[in-house]
């Protein structure tokens, strides 16, 4: 399994690293970190400087990536949505099957994209009405078919469990869990 995690000047730092390293304890999932700036440094919203593996310029088969998914922070979401880049990619993996997930205010971008209409999602709160054509849960996480989508920083774990549920099955859940003593 190979996963794309996008990182904008921005980004949540907790949930976007989480979802990195949660998904890299599988050892099942190789995770690449993607910047979409000039380089690969990017900046989170809380000041935490990250580098990337690659440059989204660096990704050329989409085909070999099973998941993408896009962590929130401000501005984050907004440099992601605005990048026609991004939008390709995701169109190109909702096209695919592939499964497509977004936290905080990230949904903007499925949004964008128009991959979430008349589908359930959920989104930091106020984000709602940037989401017209979905359809609006305020659960903690909300998976429709191919798309996982979570309301805030504070549900990254249950997040990336929801992905790690979808892209391995509930026994890699199940020693996750058990391996950082979630109950």
């Amino acid at each position: 399994m190979k996963v794309i995690v996008f990182l904008a000047d921005g980004f949540e730092e907790v949930e976007a690293l989480t979802v990195v390293d949660y998904l890299r304890r599988t050892n099942d999932i190789e995770v690449d970190t993607v910047s979409i700036g000039d380089g690969l440094q990017v900046l989170g919203a809380h000041n935490i400087e990250v580098k990337a593996d690659k440059n989204i310029r660096e990704v050329e088969d989409i085909a070999i990536y099973d998941a993408a998914v896009i962590p929130g922070g401000m501005p984050g979401s907004t440099n992601l949505r605005d990048n026609k880049n991004v939008i390709r990619i995701i169109k190109e993996m909702d096209d695919m099957d592939k499964l497509v997930a977004a936290i905080c205010a990230a949904p903007i971008v499925l949004e964008e994209a128009g991959i979430i209409n008349g589908k359930k999602v959920t989104s930091y709160p106020g984000f709602e009405e940037s989401l017209p054509n979905s359809v609006y849960k305020e659960d903690a996480v909300v998976v429709d078919s191919n798309i996982i989508t979570a309301r805030s920083a504070a549900k990254a774990v249950d997040f990336t469990i929801e992905i790690i549920r979808y892209l391995l099955g509930e026994k890699e859940v199940v020693s996750l869990k058990k391996s950082i003593l979630y109950s």
